[in-house]
């Protein structure tokens, strides 16, 4: 068993190392610091209770929010930020909220990360060419592109693009793919090529692990008291919380082991964040990604995940150097893949084919919301859209009309009368002959609101009923 495990464990590690690095760069912060996260990822979280196969680190999902976070406060305030969302992690998980996270709309789900994607992306691509991000939001940034061909590094380009070409193709060759990971092939090729030829590509800034590394001070703990900070940590937390149990759900499908207790999962990644933010390191959060490759690799027990730590610490404290080898358009091709990966075109796809075109307006207009504000707003804005959407798609009441002779008509109003279908109703109401008697019966209504309430006793207003009818509409009413 435990070969298996030590196998599984070193796959792991090849996949998360260039990850690592990749995730930290992009996020404005020294590569040391997604090392660190990933090594947390492993010795902590690893340890923990709650999902025994999935794997913790820094994840693309969050690289938007803590670049935006770091421009915004300034390096140093970043370890408060993770320290802070991670005791909101701690506290979501004791009060046993982690199960409500999958009541989220799985449309605004797949929004988020499409607007995640696209605004990673749409950073990404400057630096593949090796040319400094515009400060502007998702907007900007794709505005900035009409300009970006001019001041491109056409070798610093040869390189991403070249890793996001061997990303593609190498799962095509399964023997390779299954023994040596595509993102090491990729980012370790670039660095092997560009340090034999030496092309003058910018290469990543390498510190030290203990350098990089930062405890908070007393002076900024105090910044959570501005409503800023405090809107960012929930977001942190949240977006990371959301995240790493959508991750368990996909991975509990993957194997045949125990299942992933939620709200123990929330307490591990929240003690995991709190020492993070305690070395000044990046949030993290459970990675598809990682996890699926510790399954695929044959892991059994929570030994591989933890394992894969001890060897991210190995790494970073005897061979830091390496890193300063890696091109940073390689990174970034690295990340340009993930983020195009993140876009669901596939599912999309096939719900626009099947005519449930609906599906795929909440999680097109979140992803859009995103890149033209932010995470937070774009994710608030499909959460609002997604439950007005349902509203509309419950709120089906029809007018059924039974002409019974001399004994005058049967009105029945079924189903659920909210003020979204109200116009519908009266058309469905006026168009009622007036000529005889009408009984109005709702006993088949499940919900009325009292627009339609209101609507339904000046309709009814305007008939002359005798006392029994009148008795059955007041009965059908009140009974609603």
């Amino acid at each position: 068993m435990w070969r298996g495990e030590l196998a599984a464990s070193l796959v792991v590690f090849l996949v998360a190392l260039p990850l690592c690095v990749g995730v930290a760069v992009a996020s404005g912060v020294p590569a040391e610091l997604g090392l660190v996260t990933g090594i947390v990822g492993g010795l902590v979280v690893g340890l923990l209770p709650g999902s025994s196969l999935q794997v913790s680190g820094p994840a693309a999902g969050l690289t938007v929010l803590v670049y935006e976070a770091v421009r915004a406060y300034g390096l140093p305030a970043l370890g408060v930020l993770v320290c802070g969302a991670g005791v909101v992690q701690l506290g979501l998980g004791a009060l046993r909220l982690g199960r409500w996270f999958r009541a989220v709309s799985v449309a605004v789900v797949r929004g988020m990360l499409a607007g995640i994607g696209l605004v990673l992306v749409a950073g990404q691509v400057y630096a593949l060419g090796d040319v400094a991000s515009p400060g502007a939001g998702g907007i900007g940034k794709l505005a900035g592109l009409v300009s970006l061909p001019g001041a491109v590094d056409p070798v610093a380009f040869a390189v991403g693009g070249a890793v996001v070409v061997v990303l593609l193709v190498w799962p095509r060759w399964r023997w390779g793919a299954r023994f040596v990971p595509g993102p090491l092939v990729a980012v370790g090729g670039a660095a092997l090529v560009t340090a034999m030829f030496d092309p003058g590509v910018r290469r990543v800034e390498v510190r030290g692990l203990w350098e990089a590394v930062r405890v908070p001070s007393v002076d900024e703990l105090g910044l959570l008291a501005e409503v800023g900070v405090v809107g960012t940590v929930l977001a942190f937390a949240l977006i990371a919380s959301a995240e790493s149990l959508f991750s368990a759900a996909a991975v509990d499908q993957l194997h045949d082991g125990p299942r992933t207790d939620f709200d123990r999962e929330l307490v591990a990644q929240g003690a995991g964040n709190v020492v993070c933010g305690a070395l000044g390191a990046l949030p993290m959060t459970a990675v598809i990604v990682r996890s699926a490759a510790n399954v695929r690799a044959g892991a059994r027990t929570k030994a591989s995940r933890v394992l894969h730590g001890v060897w991210l610490l190995v790494f970073a404290a005897l061979l830091p150097g390496v890193l300063g080898a890696i091109p940073v358009a390689a990174l970034a091709g690295l990340l340009v893949h993930a983020g195009l990966k993140l876009v669901p075109v596939r599912e999309l796809g096939v719900l626009w084919r099947g005519r449930e075109r609906g599906e795929v307006v909440v999680p097109a207009v979140t992803a859009l919301a995103i890149l033209a504000w932010n995470l937070f707003e774009g994710v608030l804005v499909g959460l609002a859209l997604a439950v007005a959407k349902s509203a509309w798609d419950i709120s089906h009441v029809h007018v059924e009309t039974e002409d019974r002779g001399e004994a005058g008509v049967v009105v029945r109003v079924v189903g659920n009368a909210t003020f979204l279908r109200l116009p519908k109703l009266l058309d469905a109401l006026e168009g009622v002959p007036r000529e005889r008697g009408v009984r109005l019966e709702l006993g088949g209504l499940r919900h009325v609101d009292h627009a339609c309430a209101v609507a339904l006793e000046a309709w009814g207003a305007g008939w002359v009923v005798d006392e029994e009818k009148e008795m059955e509409t007041e009965e059908g009413v009140s009974g609603v």
